[in-house]
């Protein structure tokens, strides 16, 4: 690590301003893929309307701007112009008054004064983010902090784990990314050592933050340099951190669980699609030096444009490029990540796709290998099949709320109760591990997998898709958003649920029978015929103005016959605030 020299005045009133002295970083900048030496993209005319790092600001920075960039337990907005009637609200100002509260609100949680704190602040390749890591650690140093790392474009997990490794220690760490949405968006994702902050934390960031807006009415202009990738700030350093520690720290993992040398993955031909996320490092200074042959692997470079497909395991198309790509270099195994390497998924020899439920199954499996009678918590619409499939295997399945904090959160606590709860997973990809922090890493669950399908072809037993041969999946699904037109979306989303729960236990759906276990909305179980059942679960979204129906059948039509029946409750009830059109 080295310092990086810069020049920080803080003005007393207008807020923050700074001028850069820049010497060439040695940073992980744009070290992902071999063939990338700079990590200021360039973008498609036809998608992005700026052509540089910077930000256009269009949208004024008020109170009320910056609470309404609070989304659950992160921060999320548009940050770059390019799309018609997005404006720009998560701007340097917004990331610097958010800076500025954050520094205070962990002073506070840790018993330090700011002065003795230390931040890591990471990015993925998103064009908005070297200007909001500058403005965000202009924010830190305004209110006092004296130490930080850029840690560059990373990874969530890696920019976790320096709250974790003894190289880095720190208090904090902070990453610029809004996952797998549009370009034009980015956002914050803040830990502890404890993990990732809650909604209630982010919520007394933001408020703090709206309230430093509110008190300097005559704005706080920002002046944040054209950066190349890595702040230079006085008291930051710049770390390589993804490609030094956190690459090492998987590297030995799959070492030390495959037993057979140092050149464990000789044998396996192993395709990574980045997606132009921050990924790319995984296939090059992970699976490369233990001699994986990783020829054919797609999309390793950074471009924060996003120029070939959504970096998104839940994306169908994301999902058949990188099955095509897996079956057409004969791969032995395929892996996808999204854009901050917290969510992943893999595809089997032959092109098996194994995401969602698929995907937790597999890692239930290999879980329960090593921790028999382990609890495995997921969210609300995994499949009966999945149920069924971890009982089998001699596991407990807890099927909990939707959103990955609440899955995670749900797992810490049973822990800390005394039940084994070793495997926390969303069907979103989010999956967390007792071993491993409870910390949501792609990287991590495709090391796990590596790890077993390792084993298995050196012990002749297939490949990882043969652990799956016992999994019943559904004839028919669907997913169903209906769109609620009234302000008090979430009362009436409520109501919905209530009277459809009270008429389901009416009996007034032949051969419908709600779940007495259920954590989230109403989840109904359906007498199909013959043996066959399907179920659908109707929720309240967390965050829009929406209730999601998930379907599932195992006859043909089935899900038509539950949505048509449903349709027609709906217009019998007459809640004309729901939109039921989709359907």
């Amino acid at each position: 690590m080295h310092a990086i020299a810069r020049s920080v005045t803080v003005a007393p009133v207008g807020g923050f301003r700074s001028g850069v002295k820049r010497s060439p970083p040695s940073c992980i900048v744009a070290a992902v893929a071999p063939s990338v030496r700079n990590h200021a993209t360039s973008r498609p005319a036809t998608n992005v309307a700026a052509s540089s790092g910077m930000l256009t600001t269009t949208t004024v920075t008020t109170p009320e701007v910056i609470l309404a960039l609070q989304n659950g337990s992160d921060v999320r907005g548009v940050a770059t112009d390019g799309v018609q009637g997005e404006p720009v609200a998560l701007n340097e100002e917004a990331a610097f008054l958010i800076g500025t509260a954050f520094v205070h609100w962990l002073a506070k949680k840790v018993n330090k004064q700011i002065p003795e704190l230390k931040i890591a602040v990471g990015r993925d390749p998103r064009l908005s983010g070297p200007a909001l890591v500058s403005a965000l650690f202009s924010g830190f140093v305004a209110e006092g902090l004296k130490n930080g790392i850029d840690v560059g474009l990373s990874t969530t997990p890696a920019c976790f784990m320096t709250t974790i490794t003894k190289e880095t220690n720190c208090d904090a760490g902070v990453m610029l990314t809004a996952s797998h949405l549009p370009f034009n968006r980015n956002g914050m994702k803040f830990f502890t050592k404890q993990g990732g902050l809650d909604s209630e934390d982010i919520s007394q960031i933001c408020t703090a933050a709206a309230k430093r807006c509110k008190e300097t009415p005559g704005g706080h202009p920002v002046s944040v340099p054209d950066v190349d990738g890595n702040v230079a700030i006085s008291g930051v350093v710049c770390s390589e951190y993804l490609l030094t520690h956190y690459s090492k720290m998987l590297r030995e993992l799959i070492i030390e669980g495959v037993g057979a040398g140092d050149k464990p993955l000789e044998a396996m031909k192993i395709v990574v699609d980045a997606g132009n996320g921050s990924g790319g490092f995984f296939a090059t200074h992970v699976l490369e030096p233990l001699g994986a042959d990783i020829s054919g692997s797609v999309f390793l470079n950074p471009d924060g444009s996003f120029p070939n497909h959504a970096p998104n395991p839940e994306d169908p198309y994301a999902m058949s490029f990188a099955r095509d790509v897996t079956v057409n270099t004969d791969a032995d195994l395929g892996i996808i990540f999204d854009t901050d390497v917290d969510r992943s998924a893999v595809i089997g020899k032959g092109g098996d796709s194994i995401n969602r439920n698929k995907l937790i199954a597999l890692l239930s499996a290999i879980v329960l290998e090593e921790h028999p009678g382990s609890t495995i918590v997921t969210d609300s619409v995994t499949s009966d099949g999945l149920a069924s499939f971890i009982e089998s295997k001699g596991g407990n399945h807890l099927r909990y709320m939707r959103g990955y904090k609440n899955v995670i959160n749900k797992g810490k606590e049973l822990n800390e109760d005394g039940v084994e709860t070793h495997l926390m997973i969303e069907t979103s990809g989010h999956g967390a591990m007792k071993e491993n922090h409870n910390l949501d890493d792609g990287a991590y669950i495709a090391v796990k997998i590596i790890i077993q399908a390792v084993k298995m072809r050196a012990a002749g037993e297939g490949g990882i898709s043969d652990l799956l041969s016992e999994l019943q999946e559904p004839l028919e699904e669907r997913e169903v958003r209906l769109k609620i037109k009234a302000a008090d979306f979430k009362a009436v989303g409520l109501a919905v649920i209530d009277n459809l729960k009270k008429d389901v236990k009416a009996g007034k759906f032949e051969g419908y029978s709600p779940l007495d276990i259920n954590y989230e909305g109403l989840r109904v179980r359906v007498d199909e015929g013959t043996g066959a059942f399907g179920w659908f679960l109707l929720r309240q979204s967390l965050h829009d103005p929406v209730m999601v129906l998930n379907f599932e059948s195992e006859v043909h039509g089935g899900v038509e016959i539950m949505a048509k029946a449903l349709k027609t409750w709906f217009f019998e009830k007459d809640f004309e605030d729901v939109d039921v059109s989709a359907m």
